[in-house]
């Protein structure tokens, strides 16, 4: 029903018919995604975002309660504004200090602002992404602008009052690509995120629309193979205008990504310049969903996250309703999109209970889908996990794609093998020790590793806890004959018996009666779990199957 749902929107030509489809989505699905990007832009111009004071030990405390609550509000992914009009959140060589942190701009705070950004989201198992605004450098004499217009000024341009790096001189590349390598070499960033990097909307176009899109490519180019020249495994994204292009049945109202400001995302997600795209999707009804579809149909495989709009919650941005923002997220869910808050505040404000609604939309954990398109290897699983008390431990993972080091996610549940498939098994992740204290009882756990570049191992298990036990012990042996399946009494929703083996791959399925027939299977160790009318399944235990070879 749900993808008939979805299908169906391609179809309706009206927004009015579009509403009655997609309230009538199953938004009751408990399934919940494991791998979905969920992020939020952290603003530091003007403060906006981070930091509200100039005493700098209480923004380090700030900062670590908004990503206290970033957490908690599902997210896994920030986006902090590393490099802000020609200035920057952390000591370059290349640009002045940004004034947002120290009070006065071209003066170093009395800390990086940027490496304890990137140290406390880590340490929250969030991904960093340095957050570059590359044409845009401010106002014509603030220090960004000034200082870049004494040593480089054929690559400033005047617009009225503002100031902006010229998109047709190819030094405007190398000089921004040098930036971003700057970042990437001295910061463990999870990812580069490119802002405004396309045409002013200021500026006139006197080229050819195709020789525009030319220029502002080989910027992409360059910084791309600066990045991915120090640490391939650092994702390039951008956040193009929500709207690529006109589409065939609906018109992107004059103001789009490719054709107004020459910002030929969906050509550099074909061609591999961007592993990510976080389009800015601020609109409703007719000018978000169809153009929804069009990121994800030409995404190439790669990661689409869509940008919510949240601000118009505030009454003094718009009037937007928290039932439109929900809406957007669970069609985007199921278009496996993920989805990016603009901006943070609005966010932990909770304008309108869109927190609170955040919260229970991202109730489990999700991990960052892998990057399988940079064609490296997966990490060899744990060999060893042990419990000591309550300590979980493992070893023995191997990273084969030549990053700096591995992450762990760590899995628990009450069945055995644990399922690494689950979004709500997922305990810890992003892990870089080898163990990790675990509440007291008895779970079971699965360990894998992780590499740089997402990609997961097999899970090393660990059984701890054989299950619950209805009626007669059931932890049986057999030589071929049915075994006793246990009395469902007035607790156990039964209505078939599942075989599965130890990989948790199921074998055969039979109906639950007093006894199961085991003769058709082959000799070895199975688990048994059972079906009910609602879809729960339990496990109701083990038994080994070994038959009696007759003597010659």
């Amino acid at each position: 029903m749900r993808y008939f749902c979805i299908l169906l929107l391609l179809l309706v030509s009206s927004w009015r018919l579009q509403a009655q489809v997609l309230t009538a989505l199953p938004w009751d699905d408990t399934s919940m995604p494991k791998h979905e990007v969920r992020a939020v832009w952290l603003t530091v111009i003007g403060g906006l975002d981070w930091p509200s004071t100039s005493n700098q030990q209480a923004q380090q405390r700030e900062l670590r309660q908004i990503l206290d609550q970033l957490k908690q509000g599902g997210i896994n992914t920030v986006l902090v504004q590393a490099r802000v009009r020609a200035t920057t959140i952390y000591p370059s060589q290349l640009e002045p200090w940004d004034g947002g942190f120290s009070g006065t701009p071209g003066v170093a705070p009395s800390y990086d602002p940027l490496q304890f950004c990137i140290d406390e989201c880590h340490k929250r198992s969030m991904e960093c992404h340095a957050w570059v605004v590359t044409i845009p450098i401010g106002k014509w004499n603030k220090i960004g602008a000034q200082q870049l217009r004494k040593r480089q000024p054929q690559l400033v341009k005047r617009i009225g009052e503002d100031a902006f790096m010229d998109p047709e001189n190819p030094q405007t590349a190398t000089y921004l690509a040098n930036v971003c390598r700057e970042i990437v070499s001295r910061y463990d960033v999870d990812g580069i995120h490119l802002d405004y990097i396309r045409y002013p909307e200021q500026w006139r176009i006197r080229v050819s629309r195709p020789k525009g899109r030319e220029y502002i490519t080989n910027i992409v180019r360059a910084i791309h193979s600066a990045v991915k020249g120090v640490k391939p495994w650092v994702k390039m994204s951008c956040s193009p205008i929500g709207k690529h292009d006109n589409l065939t049945r609906y018109s992107a109202g004059g103001w789009n990504a490719r054709t107004a400001v020459c910002q030929d995302a969906q050509e550099w997600m074909r061609l591999g310049l961007m592993d990510e795209l976080f389009p800015m999707m601020y609109f409703q009804g007719d000018n978000f969903y169809p153009f929804a579809i069009d990121w994800k149909e030409r995404s190439y495989g790669r990661i689409v996250v869509p940008g919510l709009g949240i601000y118009f919650l505030d009454p003094r941005e718009g009037r937007w309703t928290l039932d439109q923002v929900e809406r957007q997220m669970h069609v985007l869910r199921h278009l496996g999109l993920g989805h990016c808050y603009f901006r943070s505040r609005f966010f932990t404000d909770n304008i309108k209970g869109v927190y609170d609604m955040g919260r229970r939309f991202d109730a489990t954990p999700a991990l960052v889908p892998p990057m399988t398109w940079m064609g490296r290897p997966a990490p060899t699983a744990p060999t060893s996990l042990t419990m000591q008390g309550t300590t979980l431990r493992w070893s023995g993972a191997q990273d084969r794609s030549g990053g700096p080091y591995l992450h762990y996610n760590v899995y628990a549940s009450e069945d055995y093998p644990v399922d690494i498939s689950k979004a709500e098994n997922l305990m810890a992740m992003r892990l870089t020790t080898n163990q990790l204290q675990v509440p007291a009882g008895r779970l079971n756990y699965a360990v894998t590793a992780m590499d740089r570049y997402g990609q997961e191992s097999p899970a090393a298990q660990l059984l701890l806890n054989a299950g619950p036990i209805y009626a007669v012990p059931l932890i049986a042996k057999s030589d071929g004959r049915p075994i006793a399946l246990p009395d469902k009494g007035q607790t156990l929703d039964a209505d078939f018996v599942i075989v599965e083996n130890f990989m948790g791959q199921a074998v055969t399925t039979a109906p639950y009666n007093s006894t199961l027939n085991v003769a058709p299977l082959p000799d070895g160790m199975y688990q048994l779990r059972s079906l009910g009318r609602k879809g729960r399944n339990h496990r109701i235990g083990f038994f080994a199957k070994k038959e009696k070879k007759e003597s010659r």
